[in-house]
């Protein structure tokens, strides 16, 4: 099953000194499914690597060292891109009883984009609700 990759997996796997970077990249070495990413992943990895406060040794990460560690990523034969095509407003795929505040907005949504693709989402998150995404199932969300 392909494996769409949230924020936090993807900075792990672009960052050999991230904390969680081994546990990343030993899931990566035995999934066979192939990734996936989307605008909001990329971005997202993006906007938090090259912001000061994620500066290794001292030196911020520059936007154009990041797309190089990305664009590596992307290249990958078992890489795919999504868009991002779905809403959250959509009642048939978002359960709005189920979620309870805006920290987990982005989470449900790529657990949704995940279903849709008949995918995972692997995150580092212990706790993006399954039920707020209609028709999920256990295998849909990876936590590593």
């Amino acid at each position: 099953m392909r494996a769409l990759l949230d924020v936090n997996v993807l900075i792990t796997l672009l960052d050999p000194d991230h904390p969680a970077s081994h546990v990343a990249h030993r899931w990566l070495s035995k999934h066979a499914g192939g990734t996936a990413t989307c605008p909001i992943v990329q971005n997202g990895a993006l906007r938090v690597m090259t912001q000061a406060s994620y500066a290794q040794g001292g030196v911020p990460l520059t936007l154009r060292q990041v797309l190089a560690a990305l664009s590596k990523t992307l290249e990958s034969a078992s890489h795919v891109f999504w868009p991002d095509a779905l809403s959250l407003a959509d009642t048939q795929l978002f359960d709005h009883d189920k979620i309870f505040g805006h920290r987990q907005l982005t989470d449900i949504y790529l657990l949704g984009l995940a279903v849709s693709h008949n995918a995972c989402l692997v995150t580092l998150d212990q706790n993006i609700p399954l039920s707020a995404v209609r028709k999920a199932q256990a295998h849909n969300l990876l936590v590593l």
